[in-house]
């Protein structure tokens, strides 16, 4: 196991460059919502996500049903949590 060590401001800058700016904005809002609401933004993200998913398998298996379609899409999440941790 490797030692815990600080990072220089060089090393630090390399970590974030290339990501995104933060949504100040965004996170405004998010703030202001109350906890119970916040997750909406992240439920209607995964459900557009889903949907796309599920447009592309029908045109790619056009002869499953909607359960098969389901079963796939639920086949590629699993694969895509287990390969980089996330859905």
């Amino acid at each position: 196991m490797t030692e815990k060590r600080t990072l220089s401001s060089e090393e630090i800058s390399k970590i974030v460059d290339g990501l995104n700016p933060i949504d100040h904005k965004q996170m405004e809002l998010l703030a202001k919502m109350p906890p119970g609401k916040r997750i909406y933004p992240s439920l209607r993200a995964s459900a557009m996500i889903r949907a796309g998913l599920r447009t592309a398998f029908k045109r790619k298996f056009p002869n499953l049903s909607p359960s098969e379609i389901n079963m796939k899409i639920l086949e590629y999440l699993t694969f895509m949590d287990g390969k980089y941790g996330h859905a």
